[in-house]
């Protein structure tokens, strides 16, 4: 089986060392392997396993929901309904959070019309008054 160092594992998710470390003491990484160093290895597993985490953790899961997510699947195919349903909900709550954001991006796009308009035509009444300058 091939594994991963800390810093593959951070380079590839491109996430800071300390947050991996976080994950583990939190327990969203548990069965992390070490070498005779003490340094953690990671496996396809476990960076599988963080993949899934970094989308969960990106989508506003919180920690402790994604602790229980985890849970589930150290424990294995008895939990797949539980897992299952608990991305149903997640996908619904990011659903309607992006749906929030569309919207409120609508909003910012209209502000940034108005002020590139508004320079536009302080921008005509400065050339406008130049020109009035030069015939005087």
């Amino acid at each position: 089986m091939k594994y991963c160092s800390i810093s593959e594992a951070s380079a590839k998710f491109n996430i800071p060392e300390s947050t991996l470390r976080y994950y583990e003491k939190k327990g969203l990484l548990p069965l992390i392997e070490r070498d005779e160093a003490g340094r953690r290895l990671f496996s396809e597993d476990q960076m599988t396993l963080l993949e899934i985490i970094i989308y969960l953790k990106n989508t506003h899961m919180s920690i402790n929901d994604i602790k229980q997510y985890v849970d589930w699947v150290v424990e294995g195919d008895d939990t797949t309904e539980l897992r299952l349903e608990m991305l149903k909900n997640h996908k619904q709550a990011v659903q309607a959070e992006m749906s929030l954001m569309q919207e409120a991006l609508k909003g910012i796009d209209v502000k940034i019309t108005r002020y590139i308009k508004r320079i536009e035509k302080r921008k005509e009444a400065r050339q406008t008054e130049k020109i009035i300058e030069k015939r005087n």
